[in-house]
C-alpha cells in the first residue's frame, strides 16, 4: 500500500473515531432502554417551550426519539389533551400500556398520535396508551403551542 493510501486510511479511521461518540439517537439504531430514560425532549412553538422527560425505555419511546428532530402541529382534543400526529406510526411491539395521569405525554397506538394529557379524569389503563414521558406545563402554556408549527428535538 502506498504512503498516500495509508495516510488516507489513517485519516478516515481517525475521523470515524471522533465522529462516532457524538452520534444522536436518530443516527443510532440500537439504543439501550436504560440509556433513554431521563432524556429531555423540547417542544417549541414561537417563544413557548415545553420539556418532556422520558420515563420509559420501551421500543415505542426509542423509535420516537429516532424520529427527532421533527416539526408537528398540536390541536385540542376532547377537552382532555393536546394531540399531534407523527409522520408515521411508531414501532411499538413490546411496549407496555399505561394508566395515564395529568402531565403525561403518551402515544395512542390506534391513531398514531402523541397526546399531552391535562385532564385524565375517568381515563384508565389501556394497552393502547403508551407512556412516553412527563411534563410540567399549565394548560395555558399548552394552548400557546396549538395551531402553529412546533419543533420537537432532544436537548443535548
Amino acid at each position: 500500500m502506498s504512503t498516500i493510501n495509508r495516510q488516507i486510511v489513517a485519516l478516515l479511521l481517525a475521523f470515524s473515531l471522533v465522529a462516532l461518540p457524538t452520534m444522536s439517537f436518530a443516527q443510532t439504531k440500537d439504543v439501550s432502554p436504560s440509556s433513554v430514560i431521563g432524556t429531555v425532549v423540547r417542544f417549541t412553538g414561537g417563544a413557548t417551550t415545553v420539556d418532556v422527560t422520558v420515563g420509559e425505555g420501551s421500543p415505542a419511546v426509542r423509535d420516537f426519539l429516532s424520529m427527532l428532530p421533527l416539526t408537528l402541529e398540536l390541536e385540542e382534543f376532547a377537552g382532555r389533551e393536546k394531540i399531534s400526529y407523527l409522520p408515521r406510526k411508531l414501532k411499538h411491539s413490546g411496549s407496555p400500556g399505561s394508566d395515564p395521569e395529568d402531565g403525561d405525554l403518551i402515544y395512542f397506538v390506534p391513531w398514531g398520535n402523541l397526546g399531552f394529557y391535562y385532564d385524565t379524569a375517568g381515563i384508565d389503563y389501556s394497552d393502547q396508551t403508551l407512556h412516553i414521558g412527563t411534563y410540567k406545563a399549565s394548560l395555558g402554556t399548552l394552548n400557546k403551542l396549538t395551531g402553529q408549527p412546533v419543533t420537537v428535538e432532544i436537548l443535548q
